[in-house]
């Protein structure tokens, strides 16, 4: 089967090394702009905006304008927005009815590249929302997290199956490891969805556990890992400037 290719911005996900994203997570507008310098000397491929971590997230002005004003200041770097839910390990506790309004206002405000949609919500919502930002020419990374365990392989290659049926253009599972077998079976899910699914994956085995998972990407089939510079957004996130080296010495030639 030929592999899935998602166009991001200059990127190609699903093609040749993982790409490289790091989080910004400011409470501030200030905070969230001062990230930028640094991020930038870094060189990331992709940066994801944790938007559950802004006070004024809920404020459509407030999130539209700091929006704008970080697409503006990220230059050709592709811009991920990301509403983490409570129980999916995200900072602010919001209704189902309220989390899409907030990423329909992301979309509103025409300054991201690619939006994430939790794929666990009412059905006809996530496909409503989906539905809307490809209107908008914006890419769906839709997720899953699980910090708790590590579902089995079936369970994990149905809901990433479940999530390109659903309409994601990236299907994305992050899951807690308690042992070196279940890092064995979220490596075994990624190289099965990697070779049946029709769109690209992403996935992560989370905390020190899982950390050889965020630099197997190009071996398994995930398309994308999650780095640092500055703070974490998830447990076992390494830090850019080590992993972008780690990746390339296990590139494929």
């Amino acid at each position: 089967m030929e592999q899935p290719v998602v166009k991001l911005r200059n990127l190609s996900l699903g093609t040749g090394r993982p790409k490289l994203a790091v989080p910004i997570t400011g409470k501030t507008t200030a905070d969230i702009l001062a990230a930028v310098d640094p991020i930038k000397a870094a060189d990331p491929d992709v940066v994801e905006w944790r938007i559950d971590f802004f006070e004024g997230v809920t404020d459509v002005k407030q999130l539209q304008q700091t929006g704008q004003w970080l697409r503006s200041a990220l230059g050709s770097i592709a811009l991920l927005t990301t509403f983490r839910t409570k129980g999916e390990g995200g900072e602010l506790e919001l209704s189902d009815a309220d989390y899409f309004t907030v990423c329909e206002n992301v979309l509103a405000g025409n300054f991201t590249d690619a939006l994430d949609v939790e794929r666990y919500h009412d059905e006809a919502a996530v496909k409503g929302l989906v539905a809307k930002a490809h209107a908008n020419h914006v890419v769906v990374i839709m997720s899953n997290h699980d910090f708790d365990k590590t579902p089995n392989k079936k369970d994990l290659v149905g809901r990433l199956t479940s999530m390109v049926a659903f309409g994601a253009d990236v299907a994305k599972m992050a899951v807690m490891p308690k042992s070196a077998d279940d890092v064995l079976t979220l490596l075994a899910a990624t190289n099965e969805a990697h070779k049946t699914l029709s769109q690209p994956v992403i996935t992560m085995s989370m905390g020190d556990l899982g950390k050889v998972s965020r630099l197997s990407g190009e071996v398994f089939g995930s398309c994308l890992s999650f780095a640092t510079v500055g703070a974490a957004s998830a447990p076992g996130q390494i830090a850019l400037d080590h992993l972008r080296p780690e990746l390339e010495d296990l590139k494929l030639s």
